[in-house]
């Protein structure tokens, strides 16, 4: 405890904000008397560390006052005085239950304990008399009662009244609202205990508010007169800051002003050593002080005069109270501890020497580091010496405060010269030492500044790509601040073709990728070759960068198809990787993974999109020679289109040559072919004729401009952000070859859907325009897989068009309709078949094939409108 006070809360009352100051005192020894300010005084036990009773007054209680023989409790209102018995109290305190959890005992304070009728702000009791000070109007008055003895019912008698004239201009309320009280003790003589036998000794009982102060200084202050007449002098301190005195026992005694501290006054003391009190000290609420003392000049002799020290203290002083030659006050923010005496003189040093010491002292108050303390007791001591302080904070909670021993007593040794070198020099040692330490931790700080800042940028990062839309939501959002584009090409190394893909990061965010990322790239087809026997070929590849800034992009390659022996289509997942090693170090990053549950290695993965290499972006474009190289004349007799057919269906598998990478292909001179219809509605509202430019004429484009529109936006960004390596010329039909390096002919016509199944009148208004694409190769890979890459991409236009499943209800009905005038042709050419099978009508058995297999081939070649 050497160095620290101790604070122990004894309990918490719960209370703020009161309309009077609060006030503190002790009954028998163990009972305290906690009164906030409000119309409550409670009885709390310091024994039992509960509280006991309450009381229950009929206003706000502005000062509490216990009796000299401590059998009566006075408290001033502002309808009057009211006086209590304590034996009342302590009876209903000690009866209450000893439970704890059992609430205190509540006594009301009636009118039949009203003993003053007139309202009082201080109240002060000298020996049998009862002193009350209030105000009236434009005037302090100071009343004395003549109280009745050892009981709590009945008036008091009013013996005389004093006034004095209230100073302009003060005011009545401090800075929190609560409205200041006047200041009353009672100084007696020196020798006053040296009286005769003839005086009371009720009268000469020094009690809470009475001070014995030096006969000489006595007789300096407050004349001759009422030192020889053993007069009983009252100090009023007046919230306009005047000191006033009044002798209780000359005739025709009146209040008159001692001093001024033009403030408040809060507490007036005395030095409580044993023997008479060398001095006064009056303090204002702002920290003005007055010390009044003996100057110069000999006792015996009678001269000397009384000399008013006044300084100014840490301010504002809320309250105070007076432990030998220390002062203790608080102002709300710490509790500091002056001394007044200015250290313990030696013998015969001279009085000026003394002031001079005094008054340095009052310059340095120490600090005590307990604040918020509103109100202060008598300080007590223990057995060990130490000084306790009883004390109430502004929240409500009564507070024990221990002083430790020795703390502000002790004096420092005078240490040789040798010594005060080498302390000298081990304290310039230690602070050379707190700076070197001072320098690495402003390192550190630093250091774990900018980490933070490279956090707080992964955060922002990861909040942008954690939200990782569906394929239909992706083409109505916006596209992420940073993603990934790509595009496929052929290149020819060392005689062979070769297929790269060459990917794109776009940083479009304001924050920059610093050190740590790295771009990953996995590499995967969405189906296996047959010949690979269904084993997948996925590839990884790692491409780590530093400070990509907003709007750069960072630009890779990676090989896709050696020599066109790839799978399409082909998937290429695009991630962000932040390797924690690099941003925060080893150990750092080894920390923070056995750290986090979640995470399972140094590095954090952040997916940014998908993209998807299809049949569509890995053509090469070639001439039309090229593609008829290997054309045949169509298929002749019926024979030869049935072996066509079984041909058709039979898949080589095998190694090596042209045909052999996993594609199956018909004879030479066989095609095979796919269409798909789209209405011409339907492009007219996508982008994919906004190319072409606005049309004065509405939907009376021109139609070879919408079928080169239509392939060139096929062989385009198509989705996920993909560039294909072949590139329309704005024709309808492209040449190329696939990455099986079989030709296919892309071509689109215009079909009008229902034209033939209505006449020509109705022609125009029950048919539907459409553009057929049409893929034609001799490899049935080629045409399933460029199918499918039209198919996705026409998909993809479907929801880049709105409304438009309004209007599918016309090509619903055109289809419904040529399909059932289809399966009528049909039905009755399979009729008439049988009927002249059945009669035998000269119908050669060699005739009945080419017939049969019309109505195959009809049914076969059922194109698909997109609906």
């Amino acid at each position: 405890m050497e160095g620290r006070c101790v604070v122990e809360t004894w309990a918490d009352f719960g209370f703020s904000g009161t309309p009077c100051a609060a006030k503190l005192g002790f009954a028998a020894g163990t009972e305290v008397f906690v009164c906030p300010g409000r119309d409550e005084i409670y009885v709390f036990s310091a024994k039992e560390r509960k509280l006991t009773v309450v009381l229950q007054l009929p206003g706000p209680v502005s000062d509490l006052l216990q009796s000299h023989d401590e059998q009566l409790l006075y408290a001033a209102c502002r309808s009057g005085v009211y006086c209590v018995s304590l034996q009342l109290i302590l009876s209903r305190a000690r009866g209450s239950p000893a439970d704890e959890s059992s609430g205190p005992v509540e006594l009301k304070i009636s009118s039949e304990h009203l003993v003053v009728p007139e309202g009082a702000l201080s109240l002060l009791l000298v020996g049998p008399r009862l002193l009350t000070l209030s105000r009236r109007d434009m005037s302090w008055v100071l009343t004395l009662y003549n109280c009745p003895k050892q009981s709590a019912s009945g008036s008091c008698e009013t013996l005389a009244s004093f006034s004095l004239p209230v100073v302009s201009g003060f005011m009545d309320e401090d800075t929190e609202g609560r409205t200041r009280t006047p200041v009353l003790v009672c100084v007696h003589c020196g020798d006053a205990s040296e009286t005769s036998s003839s005086t009371s000794s009720s009268e000469t009982t020094v009690t809470h508010g009475n001070l014995h102060l030096q006969s000489i200084l006595f007789k300096l202050l407050f004349g001759i007169d009422a030192a020889f007449a053993k007069s009983p002098v009252v100090l009023c301190g007046l919230p306009d800051g005047r000191l006033c005195f009044l002798p209780l026992r000359l005739p025709e005694s009146r209040l008159r002003v001692l001093h001024s501290l033009e403030q408040p006054l809060v507490f007036i003391g005395a030095e409580t050593r044993p023997g008479p009190a060398e001095c006064l000290v009056a303090v204002g609420e702002q920290g003005r002080l007055v010390l009044i003392k003996m100057d110069n000049g000999s006792p015996e002799g009678g001269g000397g005069a009384a000399a008013f020290i006044e300084r100014c203290v840490p301010g504002p002083v809320m309250c105070g109270c007076m432990d030998k030659s220390c002062l203790y006050y608080s102002t709300g923010s710490d509790l500091l501890r002056l001394d007044l005496s200015g250290g313990e003189g030696r013998e015969g040093e001279e009085g000026a020497s003394k002031s001079r010491k005094t008054a340095a002292a009052l310059q340095s108050p120490a600090s005590l580091n307990v604040c918020r303390v509103v109100a202060l007791a008598e300080p007590t001591s223990n057995a060990t010496g130490e000084v306790q302080l009883l004390g109430l904070s502004a929240r409500g909670q009564l507070q024990r405060i221990t002083l430790p021993v020795g703390k502000y007593d002790s004096k420092w040794p005078m240490l040789p010269s040798v010594k005060v070198d080498r302390t000298f020099g081990d304290v310039l040692a230690a602070i050379g030492n707190v700076c070197e330490r001072a320098s690495m931790l402003k390192s550190a700080i630093k250091s774990k500044k900018q980490i933070l800042m490279h956090l707080n940028q992964v955060l922002n990062i990861s909040f942008l790509l954690i939200d990782s839309p569906t394929d239909e939501e992706r083409l109505r959002v916006p596209e992420k601040p940073i993603r990934c584009r790509a595009k496929a090409r052929w290149s020819r190394l060392l005689q062979r073709d070769e297929l790269s893909l060459t990917c794109v990061l776009d940083n479009s965010s304001p924050y920059v990728l610093e050190r740590g990322w790295t771009l990953s790239v996995a590499v995967f087809p969405l189906s296996y070759p047959l010949n690979a026997g269904g084993d997948g070929s996925s590839a990884h590849f790692s491409f780590p960068f530093h400070n990509l800034h907003p709007g750069e992009t960072l630009e890779v390659s990676l090989p896709l198809a050696p020599g066109g022996g790839a799978s399409f289509p082909v998937t290429a997942c695009c991630s962000l990787v932040l390797s924690l090693s690099a941003l925060l170090g080893e150990e750092e990053a080894a920390a923070a993974a056995a750290n986090l549950p979640g995470l399972r290695s140094s590095s954090i993965t952040l997916p940014v999109n998908t993209l998807t290499v299809d049949w569509l972006h890995a053509l090469q474009a070639i001439g039309p020679a090229d593609t008829q190289r290997k054309d045949r004349a169509h298929f002749g007799a019926a024979t030869d289109s049935v072996q066509v057919f079984l041909s058709s269906r039979h898949i080589r598998r095998g190694r090596g040559g042209a045909g052999g990478r996993g594609g199956a292909t018909k004879p030479d001179g066989a095609q095979c072919s796919a269409r798909i219809r789209v209405p011409f509605e339907l492009l007219r509202r996508s982008p994919v004729l906004k190319s072409s430019g606005p049309d004065p004429q509405g939907s009376k484009v021109a139609l070879d401009n919408v079928c080169g529109s239509l392939l060139e936006w096929l062989l385009s960004d198509g989705p996920g952000g993909t560039r294909a390596a072949c590139r329309g010329d704005g024709s309808s039909v492209v040449h190329a070859r696939g990455p099986d390096s079989h030709p296919v002919t892309l071509t689109a016509r215009e079909v009008k859907v229902g034209a033939e199944s209505v006449g020509e009148e109705e022609e125009e208004e029950e048919s539907l325009a459409t553009v057929e694409v049409q893929v034609q190769s001799s490899s049935i890979a080629a045409v399933c897989g460029l199918h499918h890459a039209v198919l996705r991409r026409v998909q993809a236009l479907l929801l880049m068009a709105p409304g438009w499943a309004a209007s599918t209800q016309k090509v619903q009905s055109l289809g419904l309709r040529r399909a059932l005038q289809r399966a009528e042709d049909m039905l009755q050419q399979i009729q008439q078949s049988r009927v002249s099978e059945a009669f035998g009508a000269g119908v050669a058995a060699g005739q009945m094939n080419p017939s049969l297999l019309s109505i195959y081939r009809e049914l076969r070649e059922n194109p698909v409108i997109l609906m």
